[in-house]
């Protein structure tokens, strides 16, 4: 079954090995098309959340380091500095279409209790403000027991907090590929069969990879919120997902039915 839906609110998560690659540099070329992707959408009525990696690839750059630390002390004191810069170059790229945006970073914690409606808050009024709110694990004080890992997961449970119609997972691939290296369109069951299609990262700068979008696109679908995985270096990819999830990388669709905000 074909979905023909308009996506309202939409979670866009954006990984590092996109903008950082092997070089630790910020491709800003990519920053600004993503920028007037999301003020395109915007303008339409719709809102954006983004979610995106690259505290600890910009902190590499800066340090010039050319491995990612081991130690998590020298990974926290890394993404303190990275994230500045990560904020700074999306404020300026947003400004130029008179967007303003917010930082919001998050732990396992955040989703807990309380502290889960405080963060569903903060995020609803951001939205009402025509703000656009841009969320990284807070890899400052996250230790292995309050971690997500990768914002693979983290994109899927901003989705789920947000009452989001729409997850895009921005990757350096076209989508899920299949055993003949060509993209699987649509994925109507994460089975067995669509896992073995799986396999980890051997980036510098990276953790997950394609196992954990799969795993991503699980929890987002089973809360009933469709998933796209998708190249994010195809330009106007953003825009063209969000009119149409068919048209590009793989789609994980859902039947369930979203209890609306």
């Amino acid at each position: 079954m074909r979905l023909q839906k308009n996506y309202k609110r939409i979670v866009v998560k954006i990984g590092s090995s996109l903008f950082a690659g092997g070089k630790n540099k910020l491709d800003t070329a990519l920053i600004k098309d993503i920028s007037k992707q999301i003020s395109d959408l915007m303008r339409e009525g719709k809102e954006v959340v983004l979610v995106s990696s690259g505290a600890i690839a910009l902190g590499m750059s800066i340090l010039k380091l050319n491995k990612r630390p081991k130690e998590l002390p020298g990974l926290q004191a890394t993404a303190a500095i990275g994230q500045h810069e990560l904020m700074h170059v999306y404020r300026q790229a947003l400004a130029k279409y008179k967007l303003n945006c917010a930082q919001l970073l998050l732990t396992w914690d955040d989703f807990l209790a309380h502290r889960y409606v405080n963060a569903k808050n903060t995020l609803n009024t951001l939205l009402k403000l025509k703000c656009v709110p841009i969320i990284n694990e807070n890899d400052t004080v996250a230790t292995e027991e309050i971690k997500f890992g990768d914002n693979d997961k983290l994109s899927a449970m901003v989705a789920i907090l947000v009452d989001a119609d729409l997850l895009i997972v921005l990757s350096d691939v076209d989508g899920l590929l299949d055993k003949n290296k060509k993209v699987v369109p649509i994925v109507s069951s994460i089975n067995s069969e669509i896992k073995s299609l799986a396999c980890p990262t051997s980036k510098k700068t990276t953790v997950g990879g394609m196992i954990t979008k799969i795993q991503a696109a699980h929890i987002a679908v089973e809360a009933g919120v469709v998933c796209v995985i998708a190249n994010g270096h195809k330009k106007g990819i953003i825009k063209q997902v969000a009119d149409n999830p068919y048209s590009s990388g793989t789609i994980f669709t859902t039947l369930k039915t979203r209890h609306r905000r």
